[in-house]
Order: structure tokens, then C-alpha cells, then sequence
């Protein structure tokens, strides 16, 4: 990796706080898209079994957008937005375009177009934001900064993840809607979610400033010859079959686990509706009932995710991060095997 920074000073926690927050915008439009596409595909006339496939831009934008964003980012440096700025400054923008024209979907086309929109702005924004701590931080307060942003991930998504039943259920505003149309609870709430992405984003952006490489001269030379997403690519692929045997085996860990994350996000709604509330019908208030109710649902769950995230430290002391992460693969597991006998 290139070098990032001049000699890292200590911040204060005003300052990490700052830098972190981008992640609670950033959070907050991931959660809305993940309890609330499948219900709006469905609500727009998407058959159950045809979810999966509209659902394929997600995995393959991070697939392919990611390493991509991260590597051009290694290599980008403005005297004025800095390195990862502009990238999160272009995701948050096009990410809450979509998240403002999703609910507005009339056709199906429409709303599938604007998930691959989405999901690749979103990771435009994200995938920097994971190199962020290690470019302003040093190591002392890198625990702090990480702990920070899983905070505010914890946060937007709990948050977000509630918005549709709140409007229903606090502010009586329908969550029903004539066939076709995505009710308006769900698009208040996308409504929201694009403008705390975007503000949020920009508070980051405004907030914390970037610091050259130490050797500007000789890094500019260095980037003339390794920039290019052509270049990018070769690199990438190429360093897939030299990674070390470890990180090979966690990748195939991970393979499997977002499987699992996948089949939940995609088939919560409509397994809910059928199973626990008895409809399949997309126009009832049954169904739009069980659809809030899955977005309570994922507030648990994120919120216990980011209480969790702060107690796994403590318990990879004791027992060493592999049976840490073992034994939360296995309780994983057990609980996704749970929901077949609910």
C-alpha cells in the first residue's frame, strides 16, 4: 500500500467523533435497503421466487466495486478533498439519489435498476471508510476509532430499521397503498434516510481534514505508474491467488456466512407475511403490518450486533479470536436453523 499520512498526532475525541459519523448515514441507508427492497419488490408486484434474482445486484457491486474503490482510493490525492473525501463525498451523493427515487419505483424495472445504483454507491462510500481510522489515527487510538464507528453503524441501523413502523405506529401514517404503490410510511422513511446519508457524509467530509503523503513528489511518480482500474484489476486478481493460506480460509468462512446474511435480508419480509401474519398478499394491511414488524425485528438484531461488538474484544481475550469467532459462527447458525421450526 502507498504511504497515507505525515507523522499521525493523537486526536481528540470531538475529532474521532467527527470522522466517524459519516458511517451513521452510511448505516442508515444499508439497513433501510436491507429491511425494506424485498417489500417493495414484492409490493410492486415481484413474485417470491424471482427476489433472489433481482436481489443479485448487491453481491456482485460489492463484488466488484470494492476492492476497485479501495485500490483507486490507495492512489488518489486532491489539495482539497484529500484521499478518501471524494469518495465518500460521490457515494453519499448518488446513494441518496437512489434512496430518494426507490420508493417512487412504479415498475419493478425501476426499482431493480435503482437497487444496483444504491448498493454501488454505497460501497463507493463505505469501502474508504474502512481505511479512514488507519489514515488519521494512530495506534493507540485506532481501538477507540473502530469502537467509535461501530457505534454510529450500530446506531443508523437500529434507527432506520425502525422508521416504517414508528411512522405507522406513532405517527398514524398508512402503510397501505393501492397496488403497485409502495406505501407511504416506506417512503417517508426512504425519504429521511436520503437526506441523514447525504448530511451525514458531508458532515465527515467538512469536519476532518486529510493529510498528504509524506513525500508528495516521489508519490505522485509512483501513482503515474501503478492508477488505472485496468491496472487495478491485474492487481487485484493477481493478488487473490498469492493471498496467504489464512486469509484463504477466512474467505471461505465468509463465503458461507453471507449466504446466510443474504437469504435473511432477502426472505425475512415475505417469510414473516406468510408464516407468522398467514397472508401472501402484497395489497393487504396484513402484509404491510409484517413487513414494519420485520423492520423491529432487524433493530433487535442490529442493535444486538453493536452491543455485541463492543463485549467480542473482552471474550477473544480469554478464549483467542478463533473460538470467538467460531462460537459466534455457531450461534449464527443455530438461530438462522431456529426460524424453520418458528
Amino acid at each position: 500500500m502507498l504511504e497515507t499520512s505525515v507523522p499521525k498526532q493523537k486526536l481528540t475525541f470531538k475529532q474521532i467523533l467527527n470522522m466517524s459519523f459519516g458511517f451513521f448515514g452510511i448505516q442508515f441507508g444499508f439497513a433501510l435497503q436491507n429491511a425494506n427492497v424485498s417489500r417493495i419488490f414484492q409490493t410492486l408486484g415481484a413474485d417470491i421466487d424471482k427476489i433472489g434474482i433481482l436481489w443479485i445486484a448487491a453481491p456482485i457491486t460489492g463484488f466488484l466495486v470494492q476492492p476497485i474503490i479501495g485500490y483507486l482510493s490507495d492512489r488518489t490525492w486532491h489539495p482539497k478533498w484529500g484521499r478518501r473525501r471524494p469518495f465518500f463525498f460521490l457515494g453519499a451523493l448518488f446513494a441518496s439519489i437512489a434512496l430518494f427515487l426507490m420508493p417512487q419505483s412504479s415498475v419493478l424495472w425501476m426499482a431493480a435498476t435503482l437497487l444496483w445504483v444504491l448498493d454501488a454507491s454505497i460501497n463507493i462510500a463505505m469501502e474508504p471508510f474502512r481505511a479512514f481510522v488507519g489514515d488519521k489515527l494512530p495506534s493507540s487510538q485506532r481501538t477507540t476509532g473502530f469502537a467509535t464507528q461501530t457505534f454510529f453503524i450500530g446506531l443508523g441501523a437500529v434507527i432506520a430499521s425502525l422508521l416504517p413502523y414508528i411512522f405507522t405506529n406513532v405517527f398514524n401514517i398508512a402503510n397501505i397503498a393501492k397496488e403497485g404503490i409502495v406505501p407511504p410510511s416506506v417512503r417517508y422513511s426512504f425519504y429521511i434516510g436520503a437526506v441523514v446519508f447525504l448530511s451525514a457524509v458531508l458532515w465527515t467530509v467538512f469536519t476532518t481534514k486529510e493529510f498528504p503523503p509524506e513525500n508528495i513528489k516521489n508519490w505522485e511518480q509512483e501513482k503515474l505508474k501503478t492508477k488505472g482500474v485496468f491496472k487495478g484489476i491485474v492487481e487485484i486478481i493477481t493478488g487473490i491467488f498469492k493471498m496467504p493460506k489464512t486469509m484463504l480460509q477466512l474467505a471461505i468462512v465468509q463465503f458461507f456466512t453471507w449466504i446466510a446474511f443474504f437469504a435473511m435480508w432477502i426472505y425475512s419480509t415475505s417469510g414473516v407475511a406468510q408464516n407468522a401474519f398467514g397472508t401472501t398478499d402484497t395489497t393487504s394491511k396484513i402484509f404491510q403490518d409484517a413487513g414494519d414488524w420485520v423492520g423491529v425485528m432487524f433493530m433487535v438484531y442490529n442493535g444486538v450486533s453493536a452491543i455485541t461488538a463492543f463485549l467480542l474484544p473482552m471474550l477473544a481475550k480469554k478464549i483467542g479470536r478463533k473460538y470467538t469467532h467460531m462460537l459466534c459462527l455457531v450461534i449464527g447458525g443455530a438461530s438462522l436453523v431456529s426460524i424453520f421450526f418458528y
